[in-house]
């Protein structure tokens, strides 16, 4: 085949008026290969045509498809490798004699073929008020120490607007309780929300939908539609998937510090307004005015809140504990032992009620993979009440300050009871900190017996232990009476 300068020679030489057979020993053309070329008259690139030559898998390429397909509609944690195909076309295909390379690169380049035909996808229209939901997770310190903890973000499509809680984990009380303070800040309810096969919320399985009965309950409180992206469709949602990254970057670098997580989503809420200053990147309005629409077309709020906990009734172990979520543990009170209790999950807290409703104790809410012991003061102290020498074992020893440890690890057993009682007696009319830094204080100034630590407890509580007490009323004139031996009747 001539290339494109010797095929211009050939033109050039005939548009000069030399003839076919001068222009073949010139250029030691074959004479009819100079007609074609001056007969040519559309020199067009033309598209390449791929030679496929014949393969030695050909005859089994039909059953990798096949393979293939199946997988599609499968966990992608359970679809065929390239290596499992290949043994298994040595095991069942008859004549199979291709090495692994062979079938490694047909299947890298069907699987390529799949994907790229299931990214392709649609822009979608997101109308005032429609909603995406998702959760993402970044680490946070709280108390000092470093945790990894997932937050639930709320986004509205039309203006790009979006809003953030913070949670242990994700479940139905988590995203129950983040949606519901979303929803009180913004003042009213998206008519629709979509999420994605999110634990807490449910789960689509082909065209069934599985939704978590707490969340069900929420949603005919709240009276909002809700819809589940197809599976591996992270795109019918992509606005939150975007949040949940800005988030991160932006809101959560650098690493937030916090004691009391429900205050810290509380200040979360009006941290959207740092982004809905900006411009919205493709209608070039601000985020803010835009969002005045999403805020138009919400529902909205229900008369009654909503309240997101769930009930179980749970029985206790020998020590009063319950066990939530397999491994976490928390205490009731010493006479509910082997007992059934009525315990209210919540997205914050773990509450153990009495067969009246009313609440024993409340425990801040574990997460985490870990076994974790939560442990109440008063049921500690009612136990050691009646039995002082658990104290060295006990879990309220751990509690207290190192004075206070010495004090009464030092104590005779009925001594001990009665600093006990003190301890119980305080808890029960202030807190349990309160005790212990009263306690301490009357180390500090010798005096530990019960009026003393009650004095400083009321202090503390009332005006703090810097403050003078006030001054009070002049009773001099009284003691000038009671010193004449004047009679007050």
């Amino acid at each position: 085949m001539l290339n494109m300068s010797q095929i211009n020679g050939i033109r050039n030489l005939f548009q000069k008026g030399w003839s076919v057979a001068q222009i073949s020993r010139e250029l030691e053309v074959d004479e009819k290969t100079t007609r074609k070329y001056i007969a040519l008259e559309d020199f067009s690139p033309k598209p390449p045509e791929k030679i496929l030559r014949p393969s030695r898998l050909d005859p089994f390429k039909a059953t990798i498809d096949s393979w293939l397909e199946e997988d599609t509609r499968r966990w992608y944690k359970q679809r065929h490798t390239a290596k499992r195909i290949h043994e298994r076309l040595r095991q069942e295909a008859v004549g199979f004699d291709c090495s692994y390379n062979t079938v490694q690169r047909y299947v890298k380049a069907i699987k390529q073929s799949i994907r790229a035909a299931q990214k392709g996808a649609q822009e979608l229209v997101w109308h005032p008020g429609e909603s995406q939901g998702d959760f993402g997770e970044a680490d946070f310190t709280e108390g000092g120490e470093v945790v990894r903890k997932k937050y639930l973000t709320l986004s509205f499509a039309y203006s790009n607007d979006s809003f953030t809680q913070v949670f242990g984990g994700e479940t139905a009380e988590c995203v129950c309780q983040g949606m519901k303070d979303i929803f009180a800040y913004i003042g009213g309810v998206p008519p629709i929300i979509v999420f994605d096969n999110a634990t807490g919320v449910g789960r689509r399985i082909g065209e069934v939908i599985h939704e978590a009965k707490l969340f069900e309950r929420m949603r005919a409180h709240y009276r909002f539609e809700v819809r589940f992206c197809n599976p591996e469709s992270g795109h019918e949602k992509g606005n939150v998937e975007n949040k949940i990254g800005y988030t991160r970057r932006n809101i959560f670098v650098p690493m937030p510090c916090f004691d009391e997580i429900i205050e810290y989503n509380r200040l979360l809420l009006d941290r959207h307004e740092e982004k809905a200053e900006e411009i919205h990147y493709k209608k070039l309005q601000p985020i803010s005015e835009l969002f005045k629409a999403d805020k138009n077309a919400l529902l909205p709020l229900p008369a009654q809140p909503f309240d997101a906990c769930r009930y179980e009734y749970l029985k206790t172990d020998g020590y009063g504990k319950v066990r939530i979520d397999g491994r976490h543990f928390y205490s009731s009170s010493p006479e509910y032992s082997n007992q059934e209790v009525l315990v209210a999950v919540r997205a914050h807290s773990i509450d153990i009620l009495d067969a009246e409703h009313n609440l024993v104790v409340s425990h801040p809410r574990i997460f985490g993979t870990k076994r974790s012991d939560s442990l109440d003061y008063r049921t500690s102290l009612a136990v050691l009440m009646r039995n002082p020498g658990a104290w060295r074992n006990s879990g309220v020893r751990e509690l207290v300050s190192d004075p206070v440890k010495a004090l009464m690890d030092g104590q005779p057993r009925d001594e001990l009871a009665s600093t006990l009682r003190t301890l119980n007696r305080l808890s029960v009319s202030y807190s349990f900190e309160t005790a212990l830094r009263a306690l301490e204080e009357g180390i500090r100034i010798n005096k530990t017996d019960f009026h003393a630590a009650a004095t400083l407890a009321a202090r503390i509580h009332g005006y703090g232990l810097e403050t003078a007490p006030a001054a009070g009323p002049d009773l001099k004139s009284y003691d000038s009476f009671l010193s004449e031996g004047v009679s007050l009747s």
